[in-house]
This record gives structure tokens, C-alpha cells and sequence, in this order.
């Protein structure tokens, strides 16, 4: 069934398996996702990858590690538990060998997977009058106070995560403004933001990663979001085939 759905090239996103941790909720889910290629289908109970790296450092996943992977196909979405059994160089290419652990199957929650970009956005941070107007269900923003200008570096119907001078607080809640073409229309959103976590870049002092994850998101706006990553998707698999 690998092989009928999934080809080599093919964009994959690894993430570690999730135990079962009672006290701990899905906003506090922290755990990285690795972005990396389909290197080989061996059968289908075996795939190999291409090791993922960040800027130019390769990660070295652990042998018997595993994984939940998701595969960007011509198709749609499918998703699979793997566990790595090898790693080793393969013509100075870093490969990982991995066996599937459960049966691919069509991935359902789009909204969840991020798309690599760089978009302009003015955020801050929100006032406790307007955060109290959320808890009560509605919406009392002050749209007249400044922002501070960032850059998101990907994003998806359920989050997103953006650079800035500026280091928010874990937790806090945010301001995002930004715009998309969707369908071929700029469109502005303005969308509050739980910070779920916030990085000092190692290699850029006082500038600082954050990871943010939608609150109270109107159903209409997530399904645009959506719309446009799976666009721009479509885009960038044309190009890399040549059309």
C-alpha cells in the first residue's frame, strides 16, 4: 500500500510518538516536528528518508525511535507510525531507515501541518480587558494600538511560528495581522494567539522564535488558511517537477 501512495521526493514530517501523559493537554504539546524527503521505498513495511537537518546541522533520531509520519503526496495527506531501525550514509547521503509500525491511512486534520514561508505580520500582545472579552465569547479587540512587525516561517490552519525582536512570554496571549492571496484575493486576518513556546535563534542574538497556536478561530478563516497552504503546496510540487 506504501508504494501506490507514496513516491521518492516526496515531502514527509516526522514527529515523536506521544505517550500517554495525563497532565498534560494538547496546548502544552511541544514536541518537535522534523521536516524532511522520501530517499527510497524499500517494500512496503520499510521506507528510507533522507535524514532532516536544521540549518546545516543533521539530526541523528534514535534507533528504535518512533515516529508518527506524514506524507505530502500528489494525492492528499496519508499518515503512518514508523520506528527507526538504521541509520548510515548512503553516497554522503544521511539516510534513515525506518519500519512501519501501522497501516498508511488518508490524514484527516489538514489544519495541523505547516507550510514553510516568509510572510510579513504585526503582532502584540493582548490587554487583560480584551482577553477577559474572550473568555466571555466576544470579541472587544482595540484595533488603534501599535503593533511590532515580525515575519512568519511557516503556518497552518491551526498555528503558525514567526521571528521578531520581540520576545513574548510563554503563554501570553497575542495579536497576529497578516495577509494571504487566496484564490487569487488578498485577504487580512487578524487572529489571536496563545505563545506556546519562544527561542533566542542561536545564531541571531535577540531574536527569538515563537511558536503560537490559534484561539477562538472562526471556522471560515481556518478553512481559507487551509486553502492556501494546500495552493501553495501545489505550486511548489509544479515546480520542482518543471511545469
Amino acid at each position: 500500500m506504501l508504494s501506490k501512495y507514496v513516491v521518492v521526493g516526496n515531502r514527509v514530517e516526522l514527529q515523536a510518538v506521544k505517550r500517554l501523559n495525563l497532565n498534560q493537554n494538547r496546548e502544552n504539546d511541544e514536541r518537535k516536528v522534523y521536516t524532511t524527503k522520501v530517499y527510497d521505498i524499500v517494500s512496503d513495511e520499510r521506507i528510507e528518508l533522507l535524514m532532516p537537518m536544521e540549518q546545516t546541522k543533521l539530526i541523528l533520531l534514535p534507533v528504535d525511535g518512533e515516529y508518527e509520519l506524514c506524507f505530502y503526496t500528489d494525492n492528499g495527506l496519508y499518515q503512518c507510525v514508523a520506528k527507526v531501525v538504521d541509520r548510515y550514509r548512503d553516497n554522503n547521503i544521511y539516510v534513515l531507515a525506518l519500519d512501519l509500525t501501522t497501516n498508511l491511512r488518508k490524514y484527516q486534520r489538514r489544519e495541523f501541518y505547516r507550510f514553510s514561508c516568509a510572510l510579513e505580520m504585526n503582532s502584540r500582545e493582548l490587554l487583560k480587558e480584551e482577553i477577559e472579552s474572550l473568555n466571555n465569547s466576544h470579541n472587544a479587540l482595540q484595533p488603534e494600538l501599535p503593533l511590532k512587525r515580525s515575519v512568519i516561517v511557516d503556518i497552518s490552519g491551526g498555528g503558525l511560528r514567526f521571528v521578531s525582536n520581540l520576545e513574548y512570554e510563554k503563554g501570553s496571549m497575542i495579536l497576529c495581522n497578516y495577509n494571504l492571496v487566496v484564490d487569487d484575493v488578498q485577504k487580512h486576518y487578524s487572529l489571536v494567539g496563545r505563545v506556546l513556546s519562544v527561542e533566542e535563534l542561536e545564531n541571531r542574538p535577540g531574536v527569538y522564535e515563537h511558536r503560537v497556536q490559534y484561539v477562538n478561530m472562526d471556522v471560515d478563516e481556518r478553512e481559507e488558511i487551509i486553502k492556501y497552504i494546500f495552493n501553495e503546496e501545489r505550486k511548489s510540487r509544479h515546480k520542482e517537477k518543471g511545469m
